[in-house]
């Protein structure tokens, strides 16, 4: 293998498994390391520069960074259940606990001229106008809902997301600098662009839910709802209550929204119906968790057949029964089990599963082409139009529902490109990361960083008494760590962005970093190609997601592979080594925003290591 180049921020952000999974790529082990000092505030501000939402994705979040965590990949073999750190809970108690950060906000500054219009004022939008606005671009927000928020208001349940929550951190963005046109409905995309907009951003969600189109399903259409548009009913207070048994079709986080909201609506017996197999739900596996600790069940592999009615009166639901099958070329598909169709009975069906984009104000002579799908046609690089430059999509109206962090990822891409495209750059060529690289050293056996692994494993965030919780729809179940529960899961993390950077110049290769390392992650052996390499490692290096560091041939003509998938980024092989060929350096990637440093640095040029404060 060639040796690894150190100096490309790709390869030590990877080594940071959270912050390459997340689409917004938060700093987590530098916020997380913040948490555990007591600094809230800073910790909310890295947080809010990346993330935006940092309150609000503390409680929703799809976690991308969980499942990448190695603290579930590293922990002892007699864990019966490893578990990465609670990063998203993490990042709630710095919402919760951070002082007044109002100050700290960024200003304004004086107008540029140029008008943004951002359709939808969900997370999308939002994130365009918090990047934009503090440039001098005066962007204007069109909702047609009389606050923001978008789908984070209307279709997360209040006890997953309190309002105030909302009103805050939408209040962040929303200040002198941003219009926001509540109560607009925008009717045409023709009309729009002959206002004279600079730019056009689109991030009006993905609004309209799926249908089944079954047997009985006009007949009984006054008890069948579709579970968006329920949910928004309930966030207005238009609908207060359920009747007592209800099915809920669908196995996303929308459905796991329903079926919670309906029981904490009256409805006494409520059930999960999904066609796939339990696995294979789309739902995160905490919303399955939840949902089922409070008495949900979920029924799998069940086909939807029929709505059952007496005169209009819904009276339940008739599914087929399948099983998953695994063809020769490994192609998995459902079939019918053979066994008889099964009877649910029911007053209500709540119908979850999916949505689909709507832009029914967009005319198809405006200039913005669509797919087959009716998705816009985009680059998804740069989030703009291929047909209409100066109109821009995110979130959900880009490519389909995802979760909150993923519009924000998209806004921050959008208003990168809406800033090249007016400032008269090439929106093609994106903005490298500022990279630090630093030494933690402080002594021949001391670091800046607490480097000792804990082996507590994961702590419970507390519920609200399930009596209390059921009762209400407003009620927040979580409670969120308090400050003594948060600083001892912050020990949990084994600071992945504090690198073992290798100096093969004073390495004597006297294997005692080998000797010590407890992950058995280091080795000195002769080169080869990669799939070889692998196998001759002091333990094999198994997982092909992760890279090998590998050196320059040492004096021995043999190199340094390290297998950076198990590290623990404990530092004794750097307080082993006698002569300083180890050192543990902190890599800080931040993902360059609109602004000028976005037009003046290009990928295209390379970056330089910084070295020295972040």
């Amino acid at each position: 293998m060639q040796p690894t180049d150190v100096a490309d921020p790709a390869y030590f952000h990877k080594v940071v498994d959270c912050q390459w999974a997340c689409p917004a790529h938060t700093p987590v082990p530098e916020y997380i390391r913040m948490i555990g000092q007591g600094r809230y505030g800073d910790a909310y501000m890295v947080n809010w520069v990346s993330n935006v939402f940092p309150g609000i994705l503390g409680r929703t979040c799809d976690r991308p960074c969980e499942p990448a965590c190695r603290r579930g990949r590293v922990e002892e073999e007699n864990t019966a259940k490893p578990e990465p750190v609670a990063i998203c809970r993490l990042k709630r108690v710095a919402a919760d606990h951070k002082e007044d950060i109002t100050s700290r906000l960024p200003k304004a500054r004086p107008t540029n001229g140029k008008r943004i219009a951002c359709i939808g004022a969900g997370p999308a939008s939002l994130t365009v106008a918090r990047d934009l606005a503090p440039l001098g671009y005066a962007v204007t927000v069109f909702d047609a809902e009389a606050k923001p928020g978008g789908f984070m208001r209307t279709q997360v349940p209040r006890f997953r997301l309190p309002e105030s929550v909302i009103d805050e951190e939408c209040g962040y963005i929303l200040r002198d600098d941003v219009q926001f046109r509540s109560g607009s409905r925008v009717d045409s995309m023709t009309a729009l662009l002959a206002e004279g907009w600079d730019a056009v951003f689109v991030g009006c969600g993905a609004p309209r839910g799926r249908n089944l189109d079954l047997p009985g399903r006009s007949e009984a259409a006054e008890h069948i709802k579709l579970g968006i548009d329920w949910l928004a009913s309930v966030s207005f207070g238009h609908v207060t209550s359920v009747k007592p048994r209800v099915i809920v079709l669908g196995g996303g986080n929308t459905a796991m929204d329903c079926c919670r909201s309906a029981r904490r609506l009256g409805a006494h017996d409520v059930k999960v119906v999904v066609r796939s197999g339990f696995d294979e739900m789309k739902a995160s596996p905490w919303e399955k968790e939840d949902a089922m600790h409070e008495g949900i069940p979920i029924v799998n592999f069940h086909v939807p057949k029929a709505f059952v009615h007496e005169a209009g009166v819904l009276k339940g639901m008739t599914f087929e029964i399948v099983e998953a099958v695994v063809d020769d070329q490994g192609r998995r598909s459902l079939k019918p089990s053979g066994q008889p169709e099964a009877y649910f009975a029911c007053d209500e069906v709540l119908i979850a599963v999916g949505q689909e984009n709507a832009f029914p104000w967009i005319e198809r002579d405006s200039g913005v082409d669509f797919d087959a799908r009716g998705l816009p046609l985009l680059n998804p690089a740069t989030m703009q139009s291929t047909t209409s430059p100066r109109v821009f999509f995110g979130g959900d109206a880009a490519f389909g529902p995802k979760n909150i962090i993923w519009a924000v990822a998209h806004g921050h891409e959008a208003a990168v490109s809406i800033d090249r495209l007016l400032s008269g750059e090439d929106i093609a060529m994106r903005p490298a990361p500022h990279v630090n690289l630093m030494s933690q050293k402080m002594g021949i056996h001391e670091w800046s960083y607490d480097n000792a692994v804990s082996n507590d494993l994961r702590f419970k965030v507390p519920w609200t008494q399930a009596d209390i919780a059921l009762a209400s729809i407003k009620v927040e179940v979580e409670l969120g760590f308090d400050a003594a529960t948060a600083f001892k899961e912050t020990q949990r993390c084994l600071n992945c962005d504090v690198q073992t950077v290798f100096a093969d110049k004073l390495c004597i290769e006297c294997d005692a970093c080998v000797d010590i390392c407890p992950m058995d992650c280091i080795s000195f052996v002769d080169n080869a190609d990669e799939p070889a390499l692998r196998k001759r490692l002091k333990a094999p290096a198994t997982n092909l997601s992760q890279d090998l560091y590998v050196s320059v041939p040492l004096k021995t003509a043999r190199v340094m592979v390290k297998d950076e998938d198990v590290c623990l980024h404990c530092g004794l092989c750097a307080e082993r080594c006698p002569t300083g060929a180890w050192d543990m350096q902190k890599f800080l990637l931040q993902m360059a925003h609109a602004g000028v440093a976005a037009r003046d640095r290009p990928k295209s040029v390379d970056v330089v290591m910084e070295v020295g404060s972040p």
